[in-house]
């Protein structure tokens, strides 16, 4: 028997087999009793099962599809199974599977299936081509698993996500505004509040960035890497867009817990360098490499066209204790820096599983 007749027996389906039109009678007993034996089998899965022809006609389900859709037996074959999809979802369920009829690729799909209740629950659909020896498709196999509850959850967590996040962009804004209030009234606690306030400011940059968004309040063409990280927190310093401050090196995936740490080193690093470095003159820049080696991230922030007095010593302020509590305690590696005389250089390595570690 050939690869064909087999694939065909394997689901008692005669109709489009290259058998003979005459089978011997121990082929046409294997052939149905192959066919009763996927039947039972498939009628005991959780899932609802389903078959097609090569050209994505349907022609079997099993009980658990009609117990679910509740319609009669055999009025959802050929392309009557649409219809049981949600309108919205009907145009993306279609496009994928038509792209699986015609490169043989797996098929999978989610979707919103009608209940025999007249009530919609998602599903997650999947089909595997079933080849034969040629590597022609024979047939699809295919099941629909019902993903309500994890869907309706996973809704709920993002909707709570979301409006922690929107909270705590709110205390940013009320932090900022007692600390600006504060200053008003306490002229000597001015050049502080300045320097707290830029923190707080790259703060909530960083968390804007990487918090949880909907579809709405997600920045175009922004993924939560380090370099893109990098960025947000540099674009409000006119060097970075006047190109002084470059970065280089390759891309590498950060999540929200290394935001923070991330943001109060650089932004220290940057408005040190507007203070007393680099861009303290219109001609300074600032180089910024990435590069990576075993489980480690190195960063290479290089200074140039600065003039240091190397006489006077490290500076051992807050915020050089910020960064030190950052790299070391929070992102779990160490860093150098190396007073030259156009400018300052500060190597840190730090822990890619820090960097990456999901909150």
């Amino acid at each position: 028997m050939n690869a064909k007749v087999i694939t065909n027996f394997q689901l008692g389906s005669r109709e489009s087999s290259s058998a003979p039109d005459v089978l011997p009678l121990a082929t046409e007993h294997a052939l149905q009793s192959a066919g009763a034996a996927f039947h039972a089998l498939a009628d005991t899965m959780p899932q609802m099962v389903w078959s097609t022809l090569p050209d994505g006609s349907h022609d079997y389900y099993n009980a658990r599809w009609y117990e679910f859709t509740g319609v009669p037996v055999g009025s959802t074959d050929g392309e009557g199974w649409a219809g049981m999809f949600h309108e919205d979802d009907q145009a993306d369920t279609w496009k994928k599977w038509n792209h699986s009829l015609a490169t043989g690729e797996p098929y999978e799909v989610e979707y919103r299936l009608r209940h025999h209740s007249g009530d919609y629950r998602w599903m997650i659909g999947r089909a595997l081509p079933i080849l034969n020896e040629e590597g022609e498709i024979q047939r699809w196999i295919g099941t629909c698993t019902d993903i309500d509850e994890q869907k309706r959850t996973a809704l709920q967590n993002e909707i709570l996500s979301q409006e922690l996040s929107h909270r705590i962009k709110n205390i940013f804004a009320i932090v900022s505004g007692l600390i600006s209030l504060t200053a008003r009234a306490n002229e000597a606690f001015g050049e502080a509040s300045r320097d707290l306030l830029g923190r707080i400011s790259a703060l909530g940059r960083a968390h804007e960035f990487v918090r949880p968004h909907s579809e709405k309040s997600q920045p175009e063409g922004k993924e939560v890497t380090l370099a893109t990280l990098l960025a947000t927190i540099f674009e409000t310093y006119p060097a970075f867009s006047e190109r002084r401050i470059a970065i280089s090196g390759p891309d590498i995936a950060v999540e929200s817990r290394a935001a923070t740490p991330v943001a109060l080193v650089f932004h220290e690093l940057a408005t040190n360098a507007m203070k007393y470095g680099a861009l303290s003159n219109p001609e300074g820049r600032i180089s910024l490499d990435l590069s990576t080696e075993d489980e480690m991230v190195r960063f290479r922030w290089r200074e140039h066209g600065a003039h240091i007095d190397k006489a006077s010593g490290p500076q051992t302020g807050f915020g050089s204790r910020l960064i030190e509590l950052a790299v070391k305690q929070q992102l779990g590696g160490n860093y150098e820096r190396t007073w030259h005389d156009d400018g300052v250089e500060l190597v840190m390595d730090v822990r890619k599983s820090r960097l990456q570690e999901p909150s």
